[in-house]
């Protein structure tokens, strides 16, 4: 049900392009990137769909791989001038802030790192009754939780019930 509904979307995408096809330019349709890459994106789906429904005949078991080219459509269509401008926007953002992010995941690390050497030999336990700080990359998602704040106190508690003093690393 789900494919024959897919089918029909994309007839309908494809039905949309033709009549934009009809209505322009040769030249001008085709020179715009925008059609390009929804008539690829319905290609890809078309063909993704059809090498699953053949795969599913043989009692195949595979995955979609063409549905991560579905945001296509909806930045695509010339509705969606909002939605290309606010990609166009975080586009020209991310080389800015991407010096930020480097310097916020370099403290994490070493943060994790020096958590790791500073209570990793302790046996402290969580109030579940877990290993406390042993595992490096917990200790990562443990520390992104506390900067995050959404979980703040349940990081820190089992350091901070064996030394107040330990409330300054965090």
């Amino acid at each position: 049900a789900t494919s024959v509904l897919e089918v029909l979307c994309l007839l309908v995408f494809l039905g949309r392009l033709t009549h934009f096809a009809k209505v322009t330019l040769h030249n001008v349709f085709w020179k715009d990137t925008k059609n390009i890459c929804i008539m690829v994106a319905i290609l890809l789906s078309l063909t993704d769909l059809a090498v699953y429904g053949v795969l599913r005949l043989y009692g195949v078991r595979s995955i979609r791989w063409s549905r991560i080219v579905r945001p296509v459509f909806l930045i695509n269509f010339a509705e969606s001038r909002q939605i290309r401008r606010a990609f166009r926007s975080i586009r020209n953002t991310l080389p800015e802030i991407t010096y930020v992010f480097l310097l916020f995941m370099f403290s994490l690390l070493m943060f994790s790192l020096m958590a790791l050497k500073l209570f990793g030999e302790r046996n402290l336990q969580t109030a579940e009754g877990l290993p406390y700080f042993r595992n490096y990359l917990e200790i990562v998602f443990d520390l992104y939780v506390l900067v995050t704040t959404a979980n703040s106190p349940d990081v820190m508690m089992p350091a901070f019930d064996f030394s107040s003093w330990y409330a300054l690393f965090f």
